[in-house]
């Protein structure tokens, strides 16, 4: 691939805490790689020049949760919860019997779909879950539809108890034994719906537990409808992260928080387009970055409770109603997903090469970086809902 030099840039958000965010910057890329960020005045040669006409430049968008591998819709439960009933979580059994009766082709074909339709709004990198097959067949064939298509892949086996399981109890055996067996190979973490209506702490625990003895990363989708253990659970085993987090007191807001003391911890992930639809109360954000935990913003794509693959509406969001700066905002959308993946350092992938770092614009990162038609990231949060992604780069190739 030959060498492409961005100049012209009005305003470049590198979250790099070196570089910073720089004006009138200039940007090379070499293959899928950043080789050199600095002043336009000072930029080495390159094969190619692209001037972007003073717009300004970010990372592209790091989606660390979503849920693409479905069949159907659920428009009436959406009118229903905007009529006033409440969410619960039951309506997923809805898409689980969509996703069973779709052909492979049709799951794929809408899995592209909505990954086309996330690199046209800027996300560059993002990660899928299984969780609406809940059969070891079914659950195999999500993760291997989702390989190569996501950069992460995660089973979510423990997403809710089939109808037709014989128990709860049964249904984790099954989740922890046979189904986990069938699609490690396939996936980099394991998910677990730690809520009432789904399962409890004991449940949980035992299928992060057999996660982690696999060698697998864990999550935990935690906290959503009300209090409850998830946030506890996730940072007592390391999770990667814990999403959702709509209900914390103090106490688990700190816990999030002192868990990066000394080393890695766990990454707190807001879904505020979720909170939107369900009609819960907005994640504290604020609250979690005042008291120095690490946020991601993810939209938590999905045809029950947050069907957008919009990361910049979430982006907005968290400006306008969770008390963000822009730049936080666009920080925990970028970089805080690629914590939340464990992909903010350079790594080994699962078959033997070499990953570049996401999330942000310095030498030797993934060449992953949108245009915005606009001069300043501010634009985002000032002019919301409007379609800004100018020009797009992922690994070094212009996309957009």
């Amino acid at each position: 691939m030959a060498s492409t030099l961005l100049t012209g840039i009005g305003e470049l958000t590198t979250n790099d805490d070196e570089l910073g965010r720089l004006r009138d910057a200039a940007v090379v890329v070499d293959g899928d790689l950043v080789a050199w960020v600095g002043e336009a005045s000072a930029t080495p040669a390159a094969d190619e020049l692209v001037d972007v006409g003073g717009r300004a430049v970010l990372p592209g968008w790091v989606d660390s949760h979503t849920h693409l591998v479905f069949a159907g819709d659920r428009t009436a439960e959406f009118e229903a919860r905007m009529a006033g009933e409440a969410y619960a979580a039951g309506g997923i059994g809805v898409t689980v019997a969509a996703t069973r009766a779709a052909t492979d082709a049709e799951l794929a074909a809408n899995l592209d779909r909505l990954v086309d339709e996330a690199l046209r709004g800027g996300t560059t990198a993002l990660e899928t879950k299984t969780g609406y097959g809940l059969t070891v067949a079914d659950e195999l064939r999500s993760a291997r539809i989702a390989t190569g298509r996501a950069d992460s892949v995660t089973f979510l086996g423990a997403h809710l108890v089939p109808a037709e399981a014989s128990d709860d109890e049964a249904y984790v055996d099954l989740v922890v034994g046979d189904m986990l067996a069938a699609v490690a190979q396939h996936v980099d973490a394991v998910d677990v719906f730690c809520e009432r209506g789904a399962f409890d702490e004991r449940q949980s625990r035992r299928v992060l537990e057999a996660a982690r003895a696999a060698g697998l990363a864990l999550r935990v989708h935690g906290n959503q409808l009300g209090p409850g253990p998830g946030v506890r659970l996730a940072v007592e085993l390391g999770a990667l992260s814990v999403d959702h987090v709509a209900f914390l007191d103090e106490e688990e807001v700190l816990l999030i928080a002192e868990s990066w003391h000394g080393g890695r911890g766990t990454v707190a992930t807001v879904l505020p387009a979720c909170d939107l639809s369900t009609r819960m109360p907005l994640a504290p954000a604020r609250r979690l970055l005042d008291a120095g935990a690490v946020v991601a913003i993810a939209t938590n794509c999905n045809p029950g409770t947050s069907y957008t693959t919009s990361m910049a509406f979430c982006v907005a969001t968290a400006v306008l109603q969770m008390g963000l700066t822009i730049e936080e905002a666009v920080r925990a959308a970028t970089l805080g997903g690629a914590v939340a993946l464990d992909r903010d350092a350079p790594r080994m992938g699962p078959d033997g090469r070499a990953l570049a770092p996401l999330g942000r614009i310095r030498p030797g990162a993934r060449a992953d970086l949108q245009v915005l038609d606009a001069p300043s990231i501010a634009h985002l949060a000032y002019r919301p809902g409007v379609p800004l992604v100018h020009a797009l780069w992922r690994a070094g190739e212009r996309v957009v």
